[in-house]
Formats: structure tokens, sequence, C-alpha cells
């Protein structure tokens, strides 16, 4: 009874181990992943670092000011 049971948790182990214990957890595609407000950009331009918060954005690229968009 005893032998059953190491034998069992032998295998279940092995299981995880192969499986790479990743099977519980749920996975975010990157793509999924929101950006925070403070998280920092960099200008297209001028290569300063600002928040995205205030950040401008055009045709998909991270500004800092009007300036750096009239510049470009």
């Amino acid at each position: 009874m005893i032998l059953k049971l190491i034998i069992f948790a032998i295998v279940g182990l092995l299981l995880y181990k192969i499986l790479g214990g990743n099977f519980l957890q749920i996975k975010r595609r990157s793509d999924e992943k929101k950006l925070d407000e403070d998280t920092l950009v960099e200008c297209n331009r001028c290569k300063t670092y600002v928040t995205l918060k205030e950040s401008l954005i055009v045709d998909g690229k991270y500004y800092c000011s009007k300036e750096c968009i009239k510049k470009q």
C-alpha cells in the first residue's frame, strides 16, 4: 500500500516536471498586457522619456510635445 503511494507520487512529480508545471497557470498573450499611465515611453523624435499619460501618439508613435511632432 505504501509502495503504491510512493510510486504514484513519483509518477505525479515526473508528469509535473515534464509538463513544466505550467498547466495550472493562466497564460496571457503579450499583446493583451495593459500599459499603466506611469509607464515610460520614448519620444520618437528627441529620444527623451515621458510617461504614457503625458505622451502624444501620432501614427502609433510616441512624442513628448507638439514641437517634436512638428519637427518630424
